[in-house]
């Protein structure tokens, strides 16, 4: 079986909970070798609580800051950072 990765050098994986956002994303990372950014893992500080929204999105500003990455998830409070620098999204 033939597998379809993504070409781009942005990437967005976004998609319901439990999808396999993170396995995709991990995947297409390790296959062409590019930096996987988790934004759950920038949400989140210890003890399961919410950066603030501006710490949050100053997280992911500075992740994304490379010219090659994949990405997973869906915040709508980073949509526009992630999906402005992508050139390409999976769903």
């Amino acid at each position: 079986m033939r597998k379809f990765l993504p070409c781009g050098d942005r990437i967005s994986v976004v998609g319901t909970t439990g999808s396999g956002k993170t396995t995709l994303a991990r995947s297409i990372s390790q296959h062409r070798q590019i930096p996987h950014i988790e934004l759950d893992a920038l949400h989140w500080d210890a003890n399961w609580t919410a950066a603030s929204d501006q710490v949050f999105r100053e997280r992911v500003t500075q992740a994304l800051h490379g010219s090659t990455w994949v990405v997973d998830g869906n915040y709508s409070k980073v949509r526009d950072i992630v999906w402005g620098q992508a050139d390409t999204v999976v769903f």
